[in-house]
Formats: C-alpha cells, sequence, structure tokens
C-alpha cells in the first residue's frame, strides 16, 4: 500500500466529515477516493490483503485507520470488506467471478444486512430458479447507496428451508424503498442505516448465497467482531488525537491532571492496538486448524470486549479533559465523541462477555489456554 497515498485519503476524509454529519447523508466523495486507491477491492484474489493469504492484522490496522478518520465511513468500509469475506466462503467459483468483477471493475459497493424487526425477510420460492422477497431489513447501513446489498431472510421453499444469504443486483430489480425517518441517531448520521424494504423484489437462484443457515457458521459470525472493534479503536485513537490538539491549543500540557489523563489514553489505545493484532495473528493460525473454533470465538469476544471498555475509558478521559469548551459543535471532538458512543453499542454485549468465562471454566486449566 502506497503510505502517502493512504494518509492523504484518510486526511481528506478527516476534512469532509462535517460537511456529511447530517441526517440522510451518506459518504459519497469518501468512498470515491477509497475505489481509486483501490481499496474496495483490496481482498480480492491476488490483491494485497487477499483473505487467502492470512494478512488479518494488517487488514484490522486498515480498518482502524478509516476508522479514525470516520466511523461512519469505516462502518460501511467494514460492511463492504464483511460482504467480500462471505462471498470468499461461500460463493461458487462462478458467482465469485461475477461478484469480484462487480467491485475490480464497476466498483459497485458490497454491503451485509442481517437485522430486521417483526416485519423482516422471508425468501418465497417461486419454482424454476426465481424468488420473490417480502418484508424489510433495519439498520442497513449505505442505504441505496450500496449497490450489492447482502441480505439474509427465512427461505420458504418446499425443497429447503433455513436462514439463507443473497445478494440484490439493484439495477436489475424494482427499485428498494428506502424508509429515512427510522435512521435519527446520536451520532453515526453519515452511515446512512435505514429501513430497507425488498417486498415485491425478485431474484433468481444465482443470487443466493450459500446453504440456508450458512451465515450464522461459527467462528466466521462471531469471529467477525474483530473487524468492527478494530474501527472502533479507530475512534478512540481519533478521540486521542483531538483531545492532544484541544489540550495544546489550550496550553495546559504541564498541568499533571492532564498529564495523567493523556497517559492513560495513551496505553489504553495502545493496548487495544496488541490487542486487534493478536486477534488477527491468532484467527489466522486457528483457522488453519478444525478444532478451534471454540478459542477463535472466546479470543474475538475477548478483544470485542476489551475494545469497548478502552473507548468507553477514553471518552471518559478526554470529556473531563476538555470539559464542556471541548465538546462544542463544530469542533471534531464533539462529533467523533457523538459517533463512536453510537458505534459502541453493538448486539449482546453481556452474552459476549458471559461466553468468555464460559469458555475459560469449561478449560481443565488456565495457563495454556491461548496457546
Amino acid at each position: 500500500m502506497n503510505l502517502n497515498l493512504l494518509n492523504t485519503i484518510y486526511q481528506n476524509i478527516v476534512s469532509h466529515a462535517p460537511l456529511i454529519d447530517q441526517d440522510g447523508c451518506f459518504p459519497e466523495q469518501e468512498f470515491t477516493w477509497l475505489a481509486d486507491a483501490s481499496l474496495l477491492q483490496i481482498t480480492l484474489p491476488g490483491q494485497l490483503l487477499d483473505f487467502t493469504r492470512g494478512n488479518t492484522p494488517t487488514l484490522l490496522q486498515l480498518l482502524k485507520n478509516v476508522g479514525r478518520a470516520s466511523l461512519p465511513v469505516g462502518r460501511i468500509y467494514e460492511g463492504h470488506i464483511n460482504a467480500l469475506y462471505l462471498i470468499h466462503l461461500y460463493a461458487t467459483s462462478e458467482q465469485q467471478k461475477r461478484w469480484y468483477t462487480d467491485v475490480s471493475q464497476h466498483h459497485q459497493l458490497f454491503g451485509v444486512w442481517n437485522t430486521q424487526a417483526q416485519d423482516g425477510i422471508r425468501i418465497h420460492d417461486l419454482g424454476s430458479g426465481r424468488y420473490r422477497l417480502e418484508g424489510c431489513k433495519t439498520f442497513c447501513s449505505g442505504g441505496s447507496h450500496v449497490t450489492r446489498p447482502l441480505i439474509t431472510g427465512e427461505l420458504v421453499s418446499p425443497d429447503k428451508k433455513g436462514w439463507q444469504m443473497c445478494i440484490i443486483p439493484t439495477e436489475k430489480v424494482k427499485i428498494i424503498v428506502e424508509d429515512r425517518s427510522f435512521w435519527k441517531p446520536l451520532g453515526m448520521k453519515a452511515s446512512a442505516s435505514f429501513k430497507m424494504d425488498f417486498t415485491g423484489i425478485e431474484i433468481s437462484e444465482e443470487d443466493l448465497l450459500g446453504p440456508p443457515n450458512a451465515y450464522y457458521q461459527q467462528p466466521y459470525f462471531s469471529g467477525g467482531a474483530i473487524r468492527f472493534a478494530a474501527v472502533q479503536l479507530g475512534g478512540a485513537e481519533a478521540v486521542m488525537e483531538e483531545m492532544h490538539h484541544f489540550i495544546t491549543m489550550m496550553n495546559r500540557t504541564q498541568d499533571p491532571f492532564q498529564q495523567a489523563r493523556m497517559a492513560e489514553i495513551t496505553y489504553l489505545t495502545e493496548s487495544g492496538n496488541l490487542w486487534i493484532n493478536q486477534a488477527g495473528a491468532k484467527t489466522d493460525e486457528w483457522l488453519q486448524s478444525d478444532d478451534r473454533t471454540d478459542q477463535i470465538l472466546a479470543y474475538a469476544n475477548m478483544t470485542r470486549t476489551m475494545i469497548e471498555e478502552i473507548c468507553l475509558r477514553t471518552l471518559q478521559l478526554a470529556e473531563r479533559s476538555v470539559g464542556s469548551r471541548g465538546l462544542m459543535r463544530p469542533d471534531r471532538l464533539e462529533r467523533v465523541h457523538r459517533d463512536l458512543t453510537t458505534y459502541l453499542r453493538q448486539p449482546a454485549p453481556d452474552a459476549t462477555l458471559t461466553a468468555i468465562g464460559a469458555y475459560v471454566f469449561n478449560q481443565p486449566a488456565t495457563h495454556d489456554i491461548w496457546n
């Protein structure tokens, strides 16, 4: 990767972020920059972070750096990478060729939309290789700007049943109805995480990804938490950077209490880097074996939990350091604080924590459980 080019892109994203911090906005220019730098296709076969080469620590650092520049951009970009990983795992060779071409030649943006309410997705088998969708997805980051949404739903078919993945070729189907009123958040406004109604959309057999219930296959489902944790850590690093800028500007760098808070944020964020690097390395190592699923899940759960704790403590320390004056619009810290507070709210944190303890108690001893 051209580090100078990447740093320029990151800085451009930082500079542009205030302009899209509005309900209904989408970081369109930012994804043009990412596409022009070949970052949308960076995990494809033969590319720098090819999934088959075990580059997870480097991928996590990339996600972190994008998140540091903008958490909404990082959220959508992580969803794109997640979709490409699921294609890597479950698509046929013909599907991979088609979808990888969509990315490399046409800069199509992918995303993964699994969350739904009571009016969730049902995929009706019409016969002759045709399917009709019914229902909605919520928290669809990227909204209609995601041109290859990977969605999940209940497959209703006489031949097979289960939770089915499919990828929608948006230019070939009727318009997906977008409910923007759904997304009125504290932060992450520019992630454009709308409610999308797929009712009446028809797709073909070639748009189905993998067999029913493949989406929840472990360790890939829960193990993927290390990716969004990396983006979150980028938010903590952005908070640290803005706190450093504010305290320096206020000429308070010699205050011992400010020094103590900066010291704590520094070792917290660096601890986060150690966590995601180790989680990436262990994931690459353990995926080479068939019997390490429980270890991968426990380590991903620990990483996710620790990154959340690091981010929450970083926010608290920054608040104390800058006070109300440092949390005023249009200062960057105010926006990053809102975005990170919102993005940290991921599903099932309590179950994630107790699963770690359950795994450890299931081991005969504790001295060597991560080797």
